[in-house]
């Protein structure tokens, strides 16, 4: 994260976190290089819809560019509501329905830093025997997966499961710019793995696995899912923008 609060060191932070030159991020927002150059070192002020253009260039999430706006000195444009706040009906109703739809197969709502907000019945049997401090809220299902005292024990492709969550926690520190990302990234990684696990070690020759399952020991024998994840692509409000709803499917070779 850039040391800089100015609205020109974020600027130049997230230009260079998305590998823009000035040229070609002037060039993408319709502005000169010198006068972009101007920004980022401070000798020019940047208008409210030139700081608006430039962060939508960038696809930088609603809240850091409400930050971007802050730094300029103008209002955040970008509003940030609690999931059960009134406003948030409507988007809170879709995803209670597309979670009682996914029944009984597992479904879940969580955030940026994969906190649960929401999931289905289905989630909450898989659950059972994880240690009660882990289900405290705010519930981090990452942390809940990969824990020992977690369902780390249970997941039998451990090692390619770890190993998938960890690159994905990677690419998405990288892609919002949230040290939180990265912290929860180290944490995970620093977690002791089950008495064992065989470490995943990719295979390019390897056929047939278009995906990476999650492979879990139940009493009724091991499940096998894959996980698709659904956004809402048109959020303007910050909450609703980092909401992913994960829909976990039986694999073929667990159906």
């Amino acid at each position: 994260m850039t040391t800089d609060p100015s609205v020109g060191g974020l600027l130049r932070h997230w230009r260079q976190r998305r590998r823009f030159s000035q040229l070609a991020l002037a060039l993408e927002a319709g502005i000169s290089q010198r006068h972009l150059s101007f920004v980022e070192s401070g000798r020019a002020h940047p208008s409210r819809d030139m700081v608006l253009r430039l962060g939508e260039q960038l696809e930088m999430p609603l809240g850091a560019r409400n930050a971007l706006l802050v730094a300029a000195g103008f209002a955040p444009r970008y509003p940030q509501l609690r999931l059960d706040a009134p406003e948030m009906a409507a988007a809170r109703a879709v995803i209670e329905r597309i979670l009682r739809a996914h029944m009984p197969n597992p479904a879940l709502g969580v955030n940026r830093l994969w906190e649960l907000q929401m999931a289905n019945d289905a989630v909450r049997g898989l659950l059972d025997g994880v240690a009660p401090p882990l289900l405290e809220p705010p519930v981090n299902v990452l942390r809940v997966s990969l824990h020992p005292d977690g369902l780390a024990r249970r997941i039998a492709n451990l090692g390619e499961w770890r190993a998938h969550v960890l690159a994905r926690l990677d690419r998405e520190a990288e892609g919002h710019g949230d040290p939180r990302l990265a912290a929860l990234r180290d944490e995970l990684a620093a977690l002791p793995v089950p008495p064992g696990t065989r470490p995943h070690r990719p295979d390019p020759r390897a056929a047939g696995q278009i995906a990476v399952p999650l492979r879990l020991r139940t009493t009724s024998g091991t499940l096998s899912y894959l996980s698709t994840t659904t956004v809402f692509g048109t959020a303007t409000e910050v909450t609703l923008a980092d909401l992913t709803v994960e829909c976990f499917y039986p694999s073929e070779e667990g159906a």
